[in-house]
């Protein structure tokens, strides 16, 4: 029961606050009309029609037990506001009208009613009242205002409450909407450096929203300081191994040829690693830079003539249409060169394709290598994380930095990178995915 009106509740902050702040005014509102309306009114209604009964009580004495009389009941009749005028049954027709919204009509009715000689009630509008006298041959008409009867004007308090509630129901929301906007921001703050980017915040708001924006903006300033520092000692390491590198491949040439063909591969591996790790490093530099509108599928073309422009073994077919996103297009195609390298390093075939799902842009990459097992997919988009088994050692498996790299590129860019076998082509299939509505 609870989870099916759970389904039908608001989702968002604000249609909750709303729904919190509308339903006691509405349930007070009709507690209010119910009890005060139903009881009050009808209430004040008996009272009324039960004192006008006891005059029209005096009416009917006068006239059915002093007929000749007439003149003194008209009389008597002026000052009480009772109009008397005799009625034909037989030439005329007393109808008993009474609306069906008119709700105190049904109490003047029943009052009226239980008084002996009144046969009918007629409640034509909120102006006037009819009573039909019968006794006998004899029949009378009493008129009288209708304000005699029940309190004028009942539907005002109704009226005033909904008017004012709706005011104050607006000044409320108004109010709450101004609390909750330190909310929203900080969220919006923070969804935005999950995406690598750091916009300008400053908390305001209640203490409460205050106290979470300042320790989000003493989070953010960590996780940056962390990011900047470990950017730096990569960079920098690999910066300060190229010297030595240098001067063992300068040591290397002195050496005969039979000695230093092995050394020289060990140095062009180690040579390899620095630039992955400073590629790392970049990637990194980029994830913080700004973005700005690009053709997504004009870069997947170009770093797919640059990456088979001496192996021909890449496919692509760009569509007609453009795809123009805020982008780092550097760090696209970092991760673009990762994917497709990866598959010319461990395959022999490699084909890109591109499509577009509802709010998100597909870079499909796929290859015929040997793929990796699927109880190895989450451990292979961890740093530093090299499957041996999936790959062959002796074409340089690097440091395990290539997937992460984009796996971090998708991630600021509002996607993901997915990798599954290939139906196609039986290898990896690495799907870099980036988010449409950012």
């Amino acid at each position: 029961m609870l989870l099916s009106i759970k389904r039908y509740l608001p989702s968002g902050l604000y249609g909750r606050a709303a729904l919190i702040l509308l339903l006691p005014i509405v349930f007070l509102q009709l507690t209010v009309s119910i009890v005060f309306v139903q009881r009050h009114f009808e209430g004040v209604s008996e009272q009324m029609t039960r004192s006008l009964r006891s005059e029209i009580s005096l009416m009917t004495h006068v006239l059915f037990n002093n007929r000749a009389e007439i003149d003194f009941a008209q009389a008597l009749a002026a000052p009480l506001e009772i109009k008397i005028s005799p009625f034909d049954k037989t030439q005329d027709e007393f109808l008993e009208r009474r609306r069906y919204y008119d709700l105190t009509g049904l109490i003047v009715r029943r009052e009226l009613l239980a008084e002996p000689g009144i046969e009918r009630v007629d409640l034509p509008d909120d102006y006037l009242v009819r009573v039909l006298l019968v006794k006998g041959e004899e029949n009378y008409i009493l008129s009288f205002s209708r304000k005699r009867v029940s309190a004028s004007n009942p539907h005002q308090l109704i009226v005033n409450m909904l008017i004012f509630g709706a005011l104050f129901t607006l000044i409320a929301f108004i109010y709450l909407r101004n609390q909750l906007r330190p909310i929203t921001r900080l969220a919006e703050a923070a969804e935005a450096f999950g995406l690598g980017q750091s916009v300008d915040y400053h908390p305001s708001g209640a203490i409460e929203v205050r106290a979470a924006g300042e320790a989000f903006l003493d989070m953010r300033a960590r996780i940056e300081r962390h990011i900047e520092q470990r950017t730096l000692l990569l960079s920098g390491v690999s910066h300060d191994l190229r010297t030595p590198l240098t001067r063992l491949r300068l040591g290397l040439s002195m050496l005969d040829a039979e000695e230093k063909v092995d050394l020289e591969k060990d140095a062009m591996e180690m040579q390899a690693l620095i630039d992955e790790f400073l590629s790392f490093a970049r990637s990194q530099a980029d994830a913080g830079s700004n973005t700005y509108q690009a053709d997504l599928w004009a870069i997947v073309e170009d770093v797919v003539e640059n990456m088979s422009r001496n192996s021909g073994r890449v496919s692509f077919v760009k569509p007609e249409l453009p795809l123009i996103l805020e982008l780092r297009p550097l760090a696209i195609r970092r991760a673009l060169e990762n994917l497709i390298g990866n598959g010319l390093r461990y395959a022999n075939k490699v084909s890109v394709s591109v499509s577009v799902h509802k709010t998100e842009a597909h870079v499909i990459v796929e290859d015929d290598g040997p793929g990796i097992p699927v109880v190895q997919i989450e451990e292979a988009l961890k740093a530093f994380s090299r499957l041996d088994p999936a790959r062959n050692q002796n074409l340089g498996s690097g440091v395990g930095l290539g997937l992460p790299i984009v796996a971090d590129v998708a991630y600021a860019h509002g996607g993901k990178l997915e990798l599954s076998k290939s139906r196609v082509f039986g290898g990896l299939r690495a799907d870099f995915i980036i988010g449409l509505q950012r």
